[in-house]
């Protein structure tokens, strides 16, 4: 039961595919078939199954290929924690962040700690927030930054940054603003943004027509467009909002404090520290308190 094999058995869940698996392995059809045959022997039940032209995981493998996540999540970790403990400066960070902090609050932060600090081998993962905070979980991230941990998350908060949530429409469309009826643009399903939103209007008792976009800037295009109005981080808004294509909708019970949180595991990485001591000298963070 190698780390190969694991690889293996992880690329070819994500991608159902046996052709696609071993593009992204750099290796043959027939080397992913043999790995995850060897694999499913040593476990002693089937982990895939046929289904069309593709596979799919058995109950057993897809309950197998969480497990197998978290165990490569740990073996990265490990090696990461390895190289930060014999020197900060030239280990490794992986990175998650929800899609307004990567496109916002990232950009400076990984610049000016790259020129800082340039033997840190950096990767960052965007995503929704429920596919980050997943990241966390499988140990598949160092640092998460997003709004706040899920309740019961294995998580450490490290430091923390204001973010205003405000509700913002083309002009037009803010000017006869009312709850119950002007229609919505949302993100997808997994957004902390769309839950909020979603809370939001049912703590107003009200169901207004919505439009799913599936990306932030969609969003924000689509609200500037007159579409409907938005839940956004003024942070994410702040040129529309300067140029007059939006502006911010007198929303009762607006706007929202929802802080990013720079977050780690329970146990960060020496490298991970190194990045958040670069991130409380940025304008605006500060260290969490308790």
């Amino acid at each position: 039961m190698t780390e190969a094999r694991l690889r293996t058995f992880v690329a070819l869940a994500d991608t159902g595919s046996v052709r696609e698996a071993a593009r992204r392995l750099y290796v043959t059809e027939s080397a992913v078939s043999a790995s995850v045959t060897a694999l499913a022997r040593d476990l002693g039940v089937p982990l895939i199954r046929r289904m069309g032209r593709g596979v799919g995981l058995t109950p057993a493998g897809t309950v197998y290929a969480a497990y197998a996540r978290q165990v490569l999540g740990l073996l990265e970790q490990g090696r990461a924690a390895a190289l930060g403990a014999a020197d900060p400066a030239r280990g490794t960070l992986r990175l998650a962040a929800v899609t307004t902090a990567a496109d916002q609050v990232l950009p400076e932060l990984l610049a000016g700690f790259r020129a800082r600090v340039p033997g840190v081998g950096l990767t960052l993962e965007v995503g929704p927030s429920r596919e980050v905070w997943g990241r966390l979980a499988a140990h598949e991230a160092d640092l998460v930054l997003a709004g706040r941990p899920p309740a019961g998350a294995a998580a450490t908060v490290l430091a923390r940054r204001p973010n205003e949530l405000v509700v913002v429409g083309a002009p037009e469309v803010a000017a006869a603003f009312a709850p119950a009826s002007t229609p919505w643009v949302m993100r997808e399903p997994g957004s902390g943004t769309r839950a909020t939103a979603e809370a939001y209007l049912a703590e107003l008792e009200v169901a207004p027509p919505s439009l799913v976009l599936g990306s932030n800037g969609a969003v924000i295009a689509g609200a500037a467009a007159g579409l409907g109005v938005a839940l956004v981080s003024r942070d994410a808004v702040g040129a529309e909002l300067a140029a007059g294509r939006l502006v911010v909708v007198d929303a009762p019970g607006m706007p929202l404090d929802r802080p990013w949180h720079a977050v780690s595991g329970t146990d960060p990485t020496p490298t991970t520290l190194l990045f958040v001591g670069h991130l409380l000298d940025a304008p605006g963070w500060t260290e969490a308190q308790g």
